[in-house]
């Protein structure tokens, strides 16, 4: 069998520095970078072309690189202008990222279903961060696992789950390919004609803030109706998750809770550096309130990352997609068990981030007449997910004490938004604006246990 020529294993380290999914901040260390496992995954009648899997590790991580081989000479069209998708020239040929390459992601798909499946356009989804998802037919989304984790996959392991108990607000899995360590693609049925929430929620904001109306309920846009909705599916979500993998006993969600208000001390700090003042004196009253919650309520596996771009409207109502969880928090935290009012704040969050998004298309001279608008938007919201979220039987046994819901859900917000801060001093330094108002909000404008 072919092999990958040896000079190019010294362009690894550069290539995955370069790419959206690599972890870290720089390229690695050549010195931590191996190749594990390599396989050639097909080969073109006349030997031309190839396309390799090879299992990466830098350092104490795993990446799946899939790599095009081509002749070396011209670059191929689909690579105009996608310089790091290039790893560079290596006898006699150059090599890619071949999930560019339509006909190589026709081959990756049969490659993945075992000859199940087969399709006759391809194309990649340009929005993916953490993963490479590939659209065949218009009928079939399959994404393609970066970074790799021994064991299952958190978006396999749950969305299979939830199918499994009669959860019918997940599109349909239809492939899942794996190795001995690895879950390496998930295949779904692809959504076609589906809105992402955050871009129903910003088509209402732009209605609203564009209308001669001073109320949300008034403009041609409202929300609520389908914040209202989702906030059903979200209940029926997290009862179908708690059926699947049960409830942490009593005393490990009391710990978990407990680490939690332990951790907003050096955080608070930290974000301090970034607001150019002092939170943690105001903040201490606050978590001073969280920690009188006797008892936070059940915890279980949660979504662990559940805001509008994780969820899809479609003909046949919300469908929620993604169970992998936040990707700067390690695989364990992102698994563990947790409040299901982690992923209700979460979605409170995207409300306030989708209404400030918005404002900024805004010259700042409209913000202060705007403003007044952004806030009623978001409560307006907020309310409807609440109701459709509160309404659904059953679900008041997952959670804390009535007199203490609110407190938790202000205290995975304050949780949230200084992730959020730290995501965006990272990947999006022009939105740490946004976090640092929820911070503002939380801080000073958190009102009493209901």
């Amino acid at each position: 069998m072919a092999a990958l020529p040896e000079e190019l294993a010294a362009l690894i380290p550069a290539y995955l520095g370069g790419q959206r999914w690599y972890s870290g901040a720089e390229a690695p260390d050549p010195s931590l970078v191996n190749i594990d496992e390599l396989k050639e995954l097909w080969v073109a009648d006349d030997g031309t072309r190839r396309l390799w899997q090879a299992i990466v590790s830098a350092g104490p991580d795993w990446y799946q690189l899939l790599l095009g081989e081509r002749p070396a000479g011209q670059r191929a069209e689909f690579l105009h202008g996608r310089d790091e998708a290039v790893l560079g020239a290596a006898a006699n040929a150059y090599f890619y990222d071949a999930t560019l390459d339509s006909e190589m992601a026709k081959v990756l798909l049969r490659v993945a279903s075992g000859g199940g499946e087969t399709a006759t356009f391809a194309r990649q989804l340009t929005a993916e961060q953490s993963n490479t998802s590939l659209v065949y037919d218009d009928r079939l989304i399959l994404k393609v696992f970066r970074r790799l984790h021994e064991g299952r996959n958190p978006d396999v392991e749950v969305t299979t789950a939830l199918v499994g108990a009669g959860f019918e607000h997940v599109a349909t899995p239809l492939i899942s390919w794996r190795d001995e360590r690895f879950d390496l693609a998930f295949g779904q049925e692809f959504l076609a004609g589906g809105t992402e929430g955050w871009a129903l929620a910003v088509t209402s904001l732009r209605d609203l803030y564009g209308s001669e109306s001073r109320s949300p309920e008034e403009a041609g846009g409202d929300f609520a109706a389908e914040a209202e909705r989702l906030g059903r599916v979200t209940a029926e979500m997290h009862l179908a998750l708690q059926s699947v993998f049960g409830s942490a006993p009593a005393a490990e969600a009391a710990s978990s809770w407990s680490r939690l208000l332990d951790g907003f001390g050096p955080r608070l700090e930290a974000a301090s550096a970034v607001a150019g003042k002092s939170l943690w004196p105001d903040c201490s009253l606050l978590v001073d309130r969280f920690g009188r919650v006797r008892e936070p309520g059940a915890y279980f596996r949660v979504h662990g990352d559940f805001h509008l771009g994780q969820v899809m409207r479609t003909d046949n109502g919300w469908r929620v997609l993604d169970f992998e969880g936040e990707p700067a928090r390690p695989l364990h935290e992102r698994t563990a068990p947790c409040s299901p009012l982690k992923d209700v704040s979460a979605m409170l969050r995207s409300f306030h981030y989708a209404a400030r998004h918005v404002l900024a298309e805004h010259r700042v001279a409209e913000w202060e007449s705007l403003l007044p608008l952004a806030a009623a938007w978001e409560a307006h919201n907020r309310r409807a997910f609440m109701d459709g979220y509160e309404d659904v039987a059953g679900i008041q046994v997952l959670l804390p004490e009535r007199g203490s819901v609110s407190a938790v859900v202000a205290a995975y917000e304050l949780d949230k938004a200084l992730y959020e801060l730290e995501y965006e001093q990272a990947h999006r330094p022009e939105w740490v604006p946004i976090p640092l108002d929820a911070l503002d909000r939380i801080i000073y404008g958190a009102g009493s246990d209901e």
